[in-house]
């Protein structure tokens, strides 16, 4: 006999929960304290041990740590707020001591200058007295005294964006990186070649040059006689303003000048001046040379 078929309904599926697929993130959301604290923390709260003391003693000894930790507190900051004054006070003398000491430092400059200028106008003196004419030649050759002329004008500038860093191919035989920034030995063929070009007298921002005068380099700075110069340098060259110009640029050195523009991008320009001034070298020392005894019967 067939049995009538059963007819089986499927259960309904149990839906998806929209997280399923982030289930360790749900872990740590559902279980953020771990089990072993979860159970550490229910030992103590059944003990009676969790939260803030419940015992007479135990109350008195947070009081008391509260109350030593508030004392501490409070005198650190009455240190402080005395010694502020104390420190105030040093410190304003050591602003008052600099500035003293930069005002003393300032009046020596000032007695320097007002010397070297009594010694120069003393040297001046002294060449004219016993040569006549002759000796203002010799002080005005020697540097002695302010020239007035006619000549050419060279300023001579670093490259655009040039750095003290060093780096690059060493410049011929200087030794000197290629920075783009004009050197001291630059500056010395510059000087070198409007001698040997026909100028009588040269000043370089302000500093006249003299037999006895060194250009030297002191870091990336360059010193005439000891004293820094600060770029632009303004050469002045007294002589005759038409053949000085030509005949620096045709010289060795004036084209070392021209290369140095096209290959480290230095800057120059040079004019004719129709009236230079030049003032007279700061300090004159000679220290070898001493003058020779003239002899009997000569003219």
């Amino acid at each position: 006999m067939s049995q009538p078929p059963h007819n089986r309904t499927p259960a309904s599926p149990v839906p998806a929960r929209p997280d399923a697929s982030m289930s360790l993130l749900t872990h740590v959301m559902d279980h953020s304290l771990d089990e072993g604290y979860a159970e550490a923390a229910a030992r103590r709260e059944a003990e009676g041990t969790a939260g803030l003391p419940r015992t007479l003693k135990a109350k008195l000894g947070l009081a008391a740590g509260l109350v030593v930790t508030a004392m501490v507190v409070t005198l650190g900051a009455a240190e402080a707020r005395v010694a502020a004054p104390v420190l105030a006070k040093e410190r304003q003398e050591l602003i008052d001591r600099v500035e003293r000491a930069d005002d003393r430092a300032h009046g020596l400059e000032r007695d320097i200058d007002r010397l070297r200028t009594d010694v120069a106008a003393r040297q001046r003196a002294a060449l004219k007295q016993p040569g006549g004419g002759q000796g203002e030649l010799v002080a005005l050759l020697a540097g002695a005294t302010e020239v007035r002329g006619p000549g050419i004008k060279l300023t001579v500038d670093d490259a655009k964006g040039s750095s003290t860093g060093g780096g690059g191919k060493p410049r011929e035989s200087s030794g000197f990186s290629d920075t783009g920034r004009l050197r001291d030995r630059d500056m010395q063929k510059i000087v070198n070649g409007l001698w040997q070009s026909g100028a009588e007298a040269i000043s370089i921002n302000g500093q006249r040059l003299t037999e006895l005068s060194a250009i030297r380099a002191a870091g990336d700075a360059i010193l005439v006689d000891n004293r820094p110069l600060v770029p632009p340098y303004e050469v002045l060259a007294v002589g005759d303003k038409k053949r000085l110009g030509t005949a620096f640029q045709d010289s060795a050195d004036g084209q070392y000048l021209h290369v140095l523009q096209e290959s480290y991008g230095i800057r120059y320009g040079l004019s004719p001046a129709d009236d230079l001034r030049l003032p007279a070298a700061s300090s004159l020392t000679v220290r070898t040379a001493t003058p020779a005894e003239q002899q009997k019967g000569a003219s």
